[in-house]
């Protein structure tokens, strides 16, 4: 059998992105009374009768028949090349949790993971990239925002060869090939691949607006309106038109005049 994801690049370095996959989970699982979640396991491995909420997770484990060598773990389906890995994965099952966050009541395994969650409520961000200075609560976030300078992208999808910088990424964009939509709006049922647009979705019931011009005091919902916005303010004009280079603020602009060539 044929590995739907690229092995090695699907599970390199997954132990040491572990800890950060856990914690941004952590932090955004406060919003969790506006997101309902897919409970119903409904994808069953013909091989060995494991059971999965989603398509994307039963053919990851599909790997581990594919590789009888590779170790599963029975409580939560991951797989490990090595065994002593395993061995190691299994004490994060077995350890208990002791320390708790005095904010949200959450508890963690060990002090360093209760320190960077409570980073999230301070909005402490003490890792800065050092091309950008654009700052992060976590380093595994540092890590992976590095990659667009370097253009390093190690997670392909093999369906559409698509790659991308983080595993989470790789996930998300998978949901396009499965059709699963676990993010559903509470207010209208409204269904989405990624928590992150769920989230932009519930301003409109909202009417929250976050983003705000420091020019006129205008705000918006999104941050890409914002910078549309902010082009009003100045002389720049960055949508041209290939026809006759008359430029335009606002890509909307240049759609219209296109039509006007379109009519000649």
């Amino acid at each position: 059998m044929k590995p739907l994801v690229q092995t090695e690049q699907f599970y390199t370095q997954l132990d040491e992105k572990h800890q950060d996959n856990e914690t941004s989970a952590e932090a955004s699982t406060n919003k969790c009374n506006l997101v309902k979640y897919t409970t119903e396991k409904t994808h069953i491995c013909n091989v060995c009768g494991l059971v999965y909420y989603s398509e994307f997770r039963l053919l990851n484990h599909l790997l581990v028949h594919s590789n009888e060598q590779n170790s599963v773990c029975k409580e939560c389906g991951r797989i490990f090349k090595e065994k002593r890995k395993l061995v190691r994965h299994l004490r994060v099952h077995k350890s208990k949790k002791l320390f708790n966050c005095d904010v949200c009541r959450k508890s963690f395994r060990d002090a360093a993971r209760l320190k960077s969650h409570c980073q999230t409520h301070s909005n402490e961000k003490p890792y800065a990239c050092d091309i950008c200075s654009k700052t992060f609560s976590w380093r595994g976030h540092l890590r992976r925002h590095l990659r667009i300078h370097t253009n390093k992208k190690p997670y392909a999808c093999e369906v559409c060869n698509k790659a991308f910088t983080s595993l989470t990424h790789l996930k998300i964009h998978f949901r396009i090939h499965t059709k699963e939509r676990p993010y559903v709006c509470e207010v209208c049922s409204k269904a989405f691949s990624d928590g992150r647009n769920l989230k932009v979705h519930l301003r409109i019931h909202t009417k929250e607006k976050p983003y705000v011009c420091e020019m006129c005091s205008k705000a918006f919902a999104r941050n890409e309106k914002l910078a549309s916005h902010l082009l009003t303010h100045s002389d720049e004009k960055p949508y041209v038109c290939k026809i006759c280079d008359k430029a335009f603020t606002r890509s909307n602009g240049l759609k219209s005049h296109l039509r006007t060539h379109a009519e000649e």
